[in-house]
C-alpha cells in the first residue's frame, strides 16, 4: 500500500479514487493534484513508482490542508462559534441540525436514537389486577 501523507491509501484502486481516502481530497481535488504532478488518473496506486509518490505528496503538503491539520482547523471554528453564543453554536452544543432542517421529524443522525418518554407508575398500579368477572372455584 502506497502512503500519502501517513495515510495509507488502497493499491488496487486507481489514483483517482485511491486520493479520496484522505481527509480533505475529494474527486476534483484529485484529479487537480494528479494534473499538477503530471500522473495519469487511470493507473493504478500499486504501479505508481517512489518519484510519483514523492511529487504527489509534497503538492499536497505544500499547497492544501489535509488530514489532522484540516480536522483541527474544523473544531476550532465550531470552537469559536460556540464560544461567541451564536446560534449555530448553540446548536452544536445541544447535538441539534445546524443548517436550518426540520427536527419535529427526522433528524435523527443528529440527535440520536429516540429516547422513549414514558410514565411512572406506583407499585400498587403496577401490580395485574384480578378480573372480577371470574369466580374462583373451591
Amino acid at each position: 500500500m502506497p502512503r500519502i501523507i501517513g495515510v495509507d491509501i488502497p493499491k488496487e484502486k486507481r489514483i483517482e479514487m485511491a486520493l479520496c481516502y484522505i481527509y480533505g481530497i475529494g474527486r476534483s481535488l484529485s484529479n487537480k493534484i494528479l494534473k499538477i504532478a503530471n500522473v495519469n488518473p487511470d493507473k493504478r496506486a500499486k504501479d505508481l513508482t517512489e518519484e510519483e509518490v514523492a511529487s504527489l505528496s509534497t503538492i499536497i503538503q505544500k499547497d492544501y490542508r489535509v488530514e489532522g491539520d484540516l480536522r483541527r482547523d474544523i473544531s476550532a471554528n465550531i470552537k469559536r462559534l460556540i464560544d461567541i453564543g451564536t446560534y449555530r453554536g448553540f446548536r452544536h452544543r445541544r447535538g441539534l441540525p445546524v443548517r436550518g432542517q426540520r427536527t419535529k421529524t427526522n433528524a435523527r443522525t443528529r440527535k440520536g436514537p429516540r429516547k422513549t418518554v414514558g410514565v411512572i407508575r406506583q407499585k400498587a398500579e403496577r401490580a395485574p389486577a384480578k378480573d372480577s368477572g371470574t369466580a374462583e372455584k373451591k
